[in-house]
């Protein structure tokens, strides 16, 4: 399953957040995959998307973070896998 994730910078500050992965890096458990991030031109966001079988696993990272990031989560499907399920009632 896909996640589209919101990472908010506690107190606007990426600084704490770009050191922590500079020195321990992503701190994602196996089985969680890293897709794609952006973040926003004022560096207080980040809109990442993450892909794991248990949502226990993204729990788990977050853990990591949650101390100098607020974060919310959306689960989430392609363009194309919502055509299909869309599909099913045209």
């Amino acid at each position: 399953m896909q996640f589209v994730i919101i990472e908010k910078y506690r107190n606007g500050d990426p600084a704490p957040v770009y050191r922590r992965f500079r020195d321990r890096g992503r701190l994602a458990p196996n089985g969680l995959r890293y897709v794609a991030s952006w973040v926003t031109s004022d560096l207080t966001r980040c809109y990442q998307v993450m892909e794991c079988d248990d949502r226990r696993l993204l729990d788990e990272w977050m853990a990591n973070w949650n101390d100098i990031v607020e974060f919310e989560v959306i689960p989430a499907m392609t363009s194309a896998e919502a055509a299909a399920a869309v599909a099913l009632r045209l």
